[in-house]
């Protein structure tokens, strides 16, 4: 299958490139952004060596109408969508942290309460809790941004203030506007019949000093959802749950021994196995949107973007 894993364009007033894990950003003149969502897979923040078809299109899909969803209460860097794997809109200054928040005990955390620990990121975690249990409230855990190859770290809210990297005034934004997304967030996935379990937020600065959403939101790369039904009786019976993220990704990949550590090999996929991880890309985006999802035209996917994109900034 075709995929899109990489990419060298060169867009009318072009100054700079970002490759990140997922996304590579074309900073342009007059301050904009290109950002072109690739097929790659990254997980526990490695990379993966081959794509997932049409990978691309979904997150982006997801991520541009969920910004259209919560622009009423947050702002966003979004202008446009050009093209499926595509998004433009204002450069930003990037806040170095990521801003976690969690409304069950799930993944990372539940891994860390598992290993006996009851402080995350400087906010406590109640004792007596399973796996998947509710919050009390949703906490807030922040991740500092790596480089890229490195793993993200876990951060208080202490130490970001008083390492100066996001100052008191701007936290307090982030924090509010983090626990505004998410409550949009919760109630747009109980519509579709969906827990929004957790996410993360990215922030920006704009030239004038606006604090507004980048990057994406509320897509299965940056979230996890579980289906609401039968959410209680597999909580009772201490059941798995049924859940939409790409937390299968890296549960096949913890059962093939491979969890980003130092010295271990990521795991073959099959072409089998890529086209599944693909068609439940498929399924998430059907489930989170409530839209069908139609695939774009992928047999030339560069040639596609560079045409769609070029178009859009000639006008």
């Amino acid at each position: 299958m075709n995929t899109l894993m990489s990419t060298d364009f060169n867009f009318p007033g072009q100054k700079s490139i970002y490759k990140g894990k997922v996304r590579e950003v074309y900073t342009l003149e007059n301050d904009v952004l290109v950002m072109v969502a690739t097929d790659r897979l990254s997980a526990f923040d490695v990379v993966m060596p081959k794509g997932i078809p049409y990978k691309g299109q979904i997150l982006n899909q997801i991520a541009t109408k969920m910004m259209k969803d919560t622009e009423d209460i947050v702002p966003n860097w979004l202008m446009a969508t050009p093209d499926p794997n595509v998004a433009v809109g204002k450069a930003c200054e990037p806040f170095k942290v990521e801003m976690v928040i969690r409304g069950y005990m799930s993944g990372h955390a539940a891994r860390e309460y598992k290993s006996g620990k009851r402080l995350l990121c400087g906010v406590p975690m109640p004792e007596g809790m399973k796996e998947n249990d509710k919050f009390p409230e949703p906490i807030i855990t922040p991740a500092t941004k790596a480089e890229k190859g490195d793993h993200d770290e876990d951060i208080s809210k202490e130490d970001i203030l008083k390492r100066g990297i996001v100052s008191k005034e701007d936290y307090e934004v982030l924090e509010k506007y983090t626990r505004t997304l998410f409550q949009r967030g919760t109630e747009i996935a109980a519509k579709r019949g969906l827990i929004l379990v957790d996410t993360k937020y990215e922030f920006g600065k704009t030239k004038d000093g606006e604090i507004v959403l980048i990057d994406e939101i509320h897509t299965p790369d940056s979230s996890r959802y579980f289906y609401a039904d039968g959410y209680e009786e597999r909580q009772a019976k201490g059941e798995a749950q049924k859940q939409l993220s790409k937390e299968f990704v890296r549960q096949w990949l913890i059962s093939n021994g491979f969890q980003g550590l130092k010295g271990q090999s990521v795991p073959e996929m099959s072409d089998e196995y890529i086209e599944s991880v693909s068609n439940r890309y498929i399924e998430l985006y059907e489930n989170i949107t409530g839209e069908k999802f139609v695939k774009s035209d992928i047999s030339n996917l560069q040639e596609r973007i560079l045409s769609n994109v070029t178009e859009y900034l000639a006008k």
